[in-house]
């Protein structure tokens, strides 16, 4: 029997290559033109759990734009792009190990424990502010203190005058003299440098109930006094006339040291802020709420983790 011919063989292997293709042609028309099956990309919705990694900055007061808080190490070192809050170095360390993801649970309220993390619920802004957000994203989000730390406590603000007057001579009783003046033998004649005002006194006399200082500032002498400098304007023989030297330019700049620590919303504070001078009226004002009570706060925010509800 005859074999087929070159011809009549090409013709079959074109055939074959024809119907191969067209089946190709047809699966790849169905897999281009109908929905496909996708990994399912996790978002954050109430109930769940989150590690969050964040740089919290304020949005409002006398420290806009500065960083209270962060989870972030590189930008706790890094002060130029970061520039920080006044309470920024008393609250945090620099031990790296301190900054960590913030396990952060999704409600307003509960706690929840999953391996060795335990996830606590933040201020309401915070917390709903990473609801819809999905794994590594990032956002920013502006959190009102209605929805953060609240209003301002008004008792925990004072109102003081810049020009003041110090006694020359100060009595104290002989049982506080090492509270009052540290380290200073209580010797007549002895002088030393005031803790307070940074001028110089003098013990004038010492008894069994009681130690009199004399204070011996010159006129016009500026001294340090707590965390900026007041100057003498005028002296007699009972008065010293003190002025405190800031101004305006002052306004959330200046973090004060109280000499016994002051209560304010069920915690005790050592520390005060500037929080306003008024040089037609001639005061200044302090503020010892906490520094994030009153404040608008700004979050970049970064999903680390999602742990679903």
């Amino acid at each position: 029997m005859a074999e087929p011919g070159p011809s009549r063989l090409l013709l079959v292997i074109l055939v074959v290559i024809a119907i191969v293709g067209a089946g190709v042609g047809v699966w790849g028309a169905n897999y281009l033109l109908h929905p496909k099956s996708q990994a399912s990309i996790l978002t954050v919705a109430v109930g769940d759990n989150v590690t969050v990694n964040y740089i919290g900055s304020f949005g409002s007061g006398g420290e806009i734009g500065r960083t209270f808080d962060t989870s972030i190490f590189s930008v706790y070192q890094n002060n130029v792009t970061y520039p920080k809050s006044l309470y920024f170095p008393s609250t945090h360390g620099g031990n790296p190990a301190n900054y960590t993801p913030l396990p952060t649970h999704i409600g307003p309220s509960g706690q929840y424990t999953i391996g060795n993390l335990t996830f606590g619920t933040t201020v309401a802004g915070f917390w709903q502010g990473l609801v819809g957000m999905n794994g590594n994203q990032t956002r920013y989000v502006v959190i009102p203190y209605s929805l953060g730390y609240g209003p301002l406590d008004p008792a925990c603000t004072a109102t003081r005058p810049l020009a003041y007057t110090v006694p020359v001579y100060v009595t104290v009783p002989a049982d506080q003299f090492s509270a009052v003046y540290p380290g200073i033998s209580a010797t007549s004649g002895t002088t030393f440098t005031d803790p307070t005002y940074g001028w110089t006194d003098l013990i004038l006399s010492v008894n069994a109930t009681a130690v009199v200082v004399n204070h011996l500032p010159s006129l016009g002498q500026t001294t340090r006094f707590d965390a900026w400098n007041i100057t003498v304007t005028n002296l007699s023989s009972t008065t010293i006339s003190v002025l405190n030297l800031l101004t305006p330019s002052n306004y959330g700049r200046v973090l004060g040291t109280f000499s016994a620590a002051q209560s304010c919303g069920g915690q005790s504070q050592a520390h005060y802020l500037i929080s306003g001078v008024n040089l037609n009226a001639g005061t200044y004002s302090i503020n010892w709420n906490s520094e994030v009570t009153g404040q608008t706060l700004i979050f970049r925010v970064t999903i680390v983790d999602i742990f679903k509800g």
